[in-house]
């Protein structure tokens, strides 16, 4: 698995929407198109997400047009990327070269930003396995960083808090659908509630509608926006006196894992990207890079 962390700064001030994941979802397929077309099209393609992605991070300004902001000309931003599926090396390839090329840049609808750094990491599940077996008594701490859109079961029906049974079943599905023969796990709804508590920040709480694709409406003959409705706070999940050590070390690889999978539907698309940190009396250690 790999992350990947981009700076970038507006060569001018200029307007995107609040949901601008969809656009630099875009811009990167677009950048990755100029190395590998066929790489391009299968992330566009794979139903699994292959890159999960957060959109621009940063400080914005107000706009005047409804469901827009500014992002500001001296300002930087930051875009992290997670890479999970099996064709990593190839898709992180095709992304990373034209990053690397003078004066790089990506190209929004409104107007550009130039890369100025690009940081990279990279894990693989068995030093995932050796970090996990450090904790004892741990605390998960979740800050649900862009609007998180977790499907309830198979409908169009969203939830809009971070119940821990839904979160936790969101990353164990991504999990068992790209970890190694041998590690799938088979943890059920009734555990993650049994074991689990979750214990949002009110404060930080806001939920939100995020455009996440669009779609031409062969009966009105134009292209129709798709939303979905998701939330964004801060999050810690205990466990509970009684959860057993196979449960906790579980869930605390799913922890470490979601920085790179996302959570939710539509993550390459800017929706529920997460930045974990595991908690001990004796030291912290955050996720990701």
């Amino acid at each position: 698995m790999r992350q990947i962390r981009i700076t970038v700064r507006p060569n001018a001030s200029f307007e995107v929407p609040y949901s601008d994941g969809y656009q630099v979802y875009s811009a990167m397929l677009s950048h990755i198109q100029k190395t590998n077309s066929n790489i391009s099209q299968y992330i566009h393609d794979k139903p699994l997400n292959s890159i999960a992605l957060s959109g621009l991070l940063g400080t914005f300004s107000n706009s005047n047009r409804l469901g827009h902001k500014k992002v500001i000309s001296d300002q930087s931003y930051e875009i992290r990327i997670g890479i999970i599926d099996p064709l990593g090396d190839e898709i992180f390839e095709s992304l990373i070269q034209p990053l690397f090329l003078p004066d790089a840049f990506l190209s929004l609808d409104q107007g550009s930003l130039t890369i100025e750094r690009v940081e990279t990491c990279s894990v693989i599940f068995s030093e995932m396995l050796t970090e996990v077996a450090k904790y004892k008594r741990q605390k998960l701490a979740f800050v649900f960083l862009t609007p998180t859109c977790i499907s309830f079961k198979n409908s169009t029906i969203t939830e809009m808090f971070p119940h821990r049974i839904a979160v936790f079943r969101s990353l164990l599905s991504k999990w068992n659908q790209v970890c190694p023969d041998g590690m799938r796990m088979d943890i059920s709804s009734d555990d993650f509630g049994r074991y689990l508590i979750e214990k949002p920040d009110p404060e930080s709480f806001k939920t939100h509608s995020v455009l996440v694709n669009t779609v031409f409406d062969r009966k009105k003959e134009h292209p129709r926006p798709i939303f979905k409705q998701g939330f964004i706070c801060r999050c810690t999940y205990l466990f509970s006196q009684d959860a057993p050590v196979s449960f906790r070390n579980a869930v605390t690889l799913l922890t470490l894992f979601a920085p790179f999978s996302g959570v939710g539907s539509s993550v390459a698309r800017g929706c529920g990207h997460v930045e974990t940190v595991i908690q001990e009396i004796s030291y912290d250690k955050r996720s990701g890079c």
